[in-house]
């Protein structure tokens, strides 16, 4: 917008933008702004990304696995023009922090230019013990701030993740409202990547005068915004990320320390008008013995996704791609096998292709396990519940669960809760939804969250459409659970657990134990077997979204992967 405007032009014409919902571009359109996923979208049907003569990877240092791949995909589109003397193509790698050899090298020696940036002084303060509540630990240190500097300074807490941060911000809500008339009053604003976009920009709005503005992020706001008015940083060092263990086939979300460089990072984020002050919550002996950098997502995450979009590319040889950081071989077998199981996989002359239910699962911005839920879907007559389902894992939780509310939650969700597990009883909430033409009362009265609902609507239309242009009937099972059931044990038998005679679970292939996640309904219960969605680890391994299901259905899905598994386990 700020690019159009300075342009003059009408956003679409000459500058426009691309996001997953949201395509604002033309014929006219020069400069486009769009996201690392988009452009990995647009290079599965052109890998040479003829369109473009020039590519900015900016916030290159975030590492995630989309610009990883992507900084292999401009490469190699960078090398194969210039071998067929097409225009060249100009790329430019951006970032405010970076190991700048490690990129240079990989670009094959690119040139380097540094831009001075001003950074005012920022004294930086560390806890004198651990602490071992930091949530605890970040609330008093808001509270001190703002008892003691003038109301005009803003804060910026850094926490892990959605949850955490709403529950903290109406924490802060309900003490500011006590608190003496000589205090400022205070205003609290969430910040965290599902935000409704209309909410993320009040954080860059004023807080009325004598009103001071605390901002609770997660590592969102570290690099990728800056916000004005930031005096103080309230730094927790920890973060949520996704950890990828191939021998179990375990993917983790765990709550970790930060590098040091995200610490330092944070810190800056005070010191960007004014000299400023960061709070670390941790001892300078713990800060030593964080890592260095971080370590890039694509060396610690699940990489079938991965995997299927550079086979859906056509890249020669998937096994030897040319990756920054090169993951693990592990990683990158485990993931083979994962897609090889999944009925994505063929070998031709020693080539690893695309079968065409792999072409097809390629053509969904999911998971291939949630892509191959669709797919399968029109065998077990349940595509419309399968198409909800799997648009309400794609978002952040439509349910929110404030924890001083939480008998009545309890009481107002148990007309939506369905014995056989959190997938029907989400189901069941989204279909009473669209029943009340997606009433934002209804939502308030039964503790939904309305924005995330909405987006739900917005990512099933889109997941539709593209069954349409595959001609896939839209077929309903009307109430008829256990084909939606039958559905999903059919592609999540790689995430399934069983309940062993002493009342715990363990993973069914790598018999790794995990328990019940005290959010999902099934908690008190002790279903014989059951598939889920997600593990976390906070302490112990928690399954989160799950399903009850039947072990013979499991076999049915895959007897050969079962059959392996059941030998390994004599053995």
């Amino acid at each position: 917008m700020r690019v159009s405007d300075e342009k003059r032009t009408e956003l679409g014409k000459l500058v426009g933008y691309t996001v997953r919902f949201d395509d604002v571009t033309s014929e006219a359109t020069r400069i486009k702004f769009l996201t690392d996923g988009m452009l990995l979208r647009e290079a599965i049907s052109d890998s040479l990304l003829r369109k473009y003569s020039c590519v900015v990877l900016d916030e290159a240092h975030e590492r995630t696995v989309h610009t990883d791949v992507l900084f292999g995909v401009v490469k190699a589109a960078q090398k194969r023009r210039k071998e067929l003397g097409k225009l060249p193509l100009k790329v430019i790698v951006m970032s405010a922090t970076m190991d700048v050899d490690l990129f240079s090298q990989y670009f094959n020696g690119a040139p380097v230019l540094y831009l001075e940036g001003r950074q005012h002084p920022i004294q930086v303060f560390y806890t004198k013990q651990p602490q071992q509540d930091y949530l605890h630990a970040a609330l008093v240190s808001v509270f001190q701030i703002h008892q003691e500097a003038p109301p005009s300074q803003d804060i910026l807490v850094f926490l892990t993740g959605q949850e955490e941060i709403e529950a903290m911000s109406k924490t802060c809500r309900d003490i500011a409202k006590h608190l003496p008339d000589s205090c400022p009053s205070m205003l609290v604003l969430p910040l965290y990547a599902s935000l409704p976009y209309a909410q993320q920009l009040r954080v860059f709005q004023g807080a009325p005068k004598g009103c001071r503005k605390v901002i609770v992020s997660t590592n969102i706001a570290e690099t990728s915004i800056t916000i004005t008015g930031i005096k103080y940083v309230v730094d927790t060092g920890m973060v949520k990320a996704k950890k990828y263990n191939p021998g179990s086939g375990l993917e983790v979300l765990a709550v970790q320390r930060v590098s040091k460089t995200q610490a330092w990072q944070r810190s800056g984020r005070a010191g960007r008008e004014d000299s400023g002050v960061c709070y670390r919550l941790y001892t300078e002996d713990e800060f030593e013995k964080f890592e260095k950098m971080t370590v890039p997502e694509i060396q610690r995450c699940n990489l079938a996704s991965v995997l299927l979009q550079l086979l859906a590319m056509k890249v020669p040889d998937v096994l030897t791609f040319d990756f920054m950081s090169k993951p693990s071989p592990d990683h990158i077998q485990a993931a083979v096998a994962q897609l090889d199981l999944l009925g994505a996989l063929e070998r031709k002359d020693d080539q690893l292709t695309l079968t065409p239910l792999g072409r097809k699962m390629a053509a969904f911005p999911l998971e291939p396990r949630f892509a191959k839920t669709v797919l399968l879907s029109p065998k077990f007559h349940c595509t419309e519940e399968i198409l909800t389902i799997v648009s309400l894992l794609s978002v952040d939780s439509v349910l929110c669960s404030p924890p001083a509310r939480r008998d009545e939650v309890q009481a107002v969700r148990k007309k939506f809760v369905s014995g056989e597990g959190d997938h029907i009883t989400l189901l069941n909430i989204y279909r009473t939804f669209k029943n009340l033409g997606g009433s934002k009362d209804w939502c308030r009265e039964n503790f939904v969250n309305s924005k995330n609902m909405l987006l739900v609507a917005e990512v099933r239309a889109q997941l539709r459409d593209i069954c349409l242009k595959m001609s896939m009937p839209m077929v309903s099972s009307r109430g008829d659970v256990e084909s939606v059931r039958r559905c999903l044990a059919h592609s999540l038998f790689m995430s399934a657990a069983e309940l062993q005679p002493d009342g715990t679970y363990v993973t069914t292939d790598t018999r790794q134990p995990v328990a019940i996640h005290p959010s999902s309904v099934l908690f008190h219960c002790r279903p014989a077997c059951v598939v889920y969605t997600e593990l976390l680890h906070t302490g112990r391994c928690y399954m989160r979204d799950l399903c009850v299901v039947d072990a013979d259905w499991l076999y049915e899905a895959a007897p050969d992967y079962f059959r392996r598994k059941l030998r390994a386990a004599r053995d």
